[in-house]
């Protein structure tokens, strides 16, 4: 008997850009459904803009209907302001999915470069190169949505271990 297919959706936030990644895993196996990013108009008020990333958010998750989501946890940031923005940016990312009844996980993004380039202080290219190995329906999409198919693979990886270590 196979296992069901799960859909997971990889959010990696931000204000300018926040990027998405679904992917389907069945059993090992894992599949590209579909990515991208979601940008703001930086000219427009902060509030506008989170909404933006909102609604997105949730058309794209009624749309495709995921099973899961992971968003990536924030890493310290030197300028107060842009920190700050960010967090708020992570709020949305980390409300849209969990409002609609998602289960939400967060990895740190040393995690998710370790699972996926097998290092903690990867590059942003390497872990676009692994993904399109991992996923290579995957087309070759912004930094933003390689990075949100990186935390969904991530995500899979970690809830199969969940999975062997609770049976």
């Amino acid at each position: 008997m196979g296992a069901s297919a799960i859909r997971i959706l990889g959010i990696d936030p931000g204000l300018r850009s926040t990027g998405y990644g679904l992917i389907e895993q069945q059993g090992t196996r894992l599949s590209f459904v579909c990515c991208g990013s979601i940008t703001t108009k930086p000219d427009r008020p902060l509030a506008q803009r989170l909404a933006e990333i909102h609604r997105a958010l949730v058309a794209l998750i009624e749309a495709e209907r995921p099973d899961e989501a992971a968003v990536e946890e924030t890493f310290v940031n030197r300028d107060p302001q842009s920190a700050l923005k960010l967090g708020q940016a992570r709020g949305v990312a980390l409300a849209a999915p969990a409002l609609l009844g998602l289960p939400v996980a967060e990895y740190a993004a040393n995690v998710v470069k370790k699972t996926i380039v097998g290092v903690g202080h990867a590059e942003k290219q390497q872990i676009a190169m692994m993904v399109r190995t991992l996923l290579p329906a995957a087309p070759a999409a912004s930094s933003d949505a390689a990075d949100a198919l990186a935390l969904a693979i991530t995500h899979a990886q970690y809830r199969g271990l969940k999975a062997r270590g609770a049976a």
